[in-house]
């Protein structure tokens, strides 16, 4: 299909702009803005957002969303070597790998969230779910933080605080009627507790 061809650019270009930019994001912006740079939540949102705005069919989206995000992690590193000289070799290091594979994840589950999110249907509301639901989850690992002696208080309180509200805001936006907006809310609460449980099996507390 003729609006699926322009994933190819897109889909790179994307990955491209979104690990220059999170660098970018991490370094000069204050807290508790600056804290969304670190958080692979927002990257899932991205991928999200990626999908559901290209009118891209259910493979090809899904598809781009992996590109998108394995291309964002050597340019967030590239970011980083040519801003503070960071060492070459983060590009495709372990450590780069490892977040690679989390992109390939990610992108595959939030991709095709994000197509589901705009097709009439069963699963759409679920789908519109999704993001929130992710940065909810990362919500309350922060929240779960509060009152240890390794955390500041007030920042956690503060990084909740933003993670709560961009993801109503992302739902408002692309959740078109107020019926699906509060579907999409209502069933971000069991998929906050499946995504916490995730990210506390694979070590992101």
């Amino acid at each position: 299909m003729v609006r699926n061809r322009n994933v190819v650019v897109v889909a790179p270009l994307a990955g491209l702009l979104l690990g220059v930019l999170d660098f970018v994001w991490i370094k000069y912006v204050p807290w508790p803005f600056g804290d969304l740079g670190n958080s692979m939540a927002v990257w899932a949102v991205a991928a999200f957002l990626l999908t559901w705005g290209f009118r891209w069919s259910l493979p090809v989206g899904t598809a781009g969303a992996i590109v998108c995000l394995i291309v964002a992690v050597p340019s967030y590193y590239l970011a980083a070597a040519l801003i503070q000289n960071d060492d070459w070799s983060n590009l495709f290091n372990a450590s780069a790998l490892a977040w690679m594979g989390f992109g390939v994840v990610a992108g595959a589950v939030f991709g095709a969230a994000g197509v589901i999110a705009r097709t009439p249907g069963r699963l759409q509301a679920v789908a519109l779910g999704m993001p929130v639901a992710v940065l909810f989850a990362e919500a309350v690992i922060k929240a779960g933080r509060i009152g240890d002696p390794s955390y500041d208080t007030t920042d956690q309180l503060e990084a909740v605080a933003v993670l709560v509200t961009l993801g109503v805001l992302i739902t408002l936006g692309v959740g078109g009627s107020w019926r699906r907006r509060a579907l999409g809310l209502v069933f971000a609460l069991p998929l906050t507790a499946v995504g916490y449980a995730l990210l506390s099996v694979t070590g992101f507390r």
